[in-house]
């Protein structure tokens, strides 16, 4: 599987995002999405997940209500829409699916893609 993330930049906070998360190499019916980021210094996170129905969701208290997770099984693309966005936000955002029959917990996941980064100013 290779995952394909962009979409990351600057932003001033309470502006908005949308990172994208391109799927090959796997039927995308077959993987949950998954979002962590990472900040400097700082252990990398759980954001947000998509079953691979699209059907259930889940996400971290921290971007709860602000951020919303979505698939198009046309597109193969998974998506991560920040809205409200807080300087604390700011990190290096990586996609990750899992073939796992139910959501993954954050250490169930097998393939990753590449950081993209997003950075907010206040």
């Amino acid at each position: 599987v290779q995952l394909q993330a962009s979409g990351g930049g600057l932003v001033q906070a309470g502006g908005s995002l949308r990172l994208s998360c391109a799927a090959s190499g796997r039927s995308f019916s077959r993987l949950n999405i998954g979002w962590f980021r990472q900040a400097p210094g700082k252990e990398r996170e759980f954001v947000a997940v998509i079953s691979r129905t699209g059907v259930t969701t889940d996400y971290a208290d921290s971007v709860k209500h602000r951020f919303i997770i979505s698939r198009d099984a046309v597109r193969n693309t998974a998506y991560l829409q920040m809205s409200s966005l807080k300087p604390e936000d700011t990190a290096v955002y990586y996609c990750a699916a899992s073939e796992v029959l139910t959501l993954p917990a954050p250490y169930e996941y097998d393939y990753w893609g590449q950081g993209t980064q997003v950075t907010v100013s206040s």
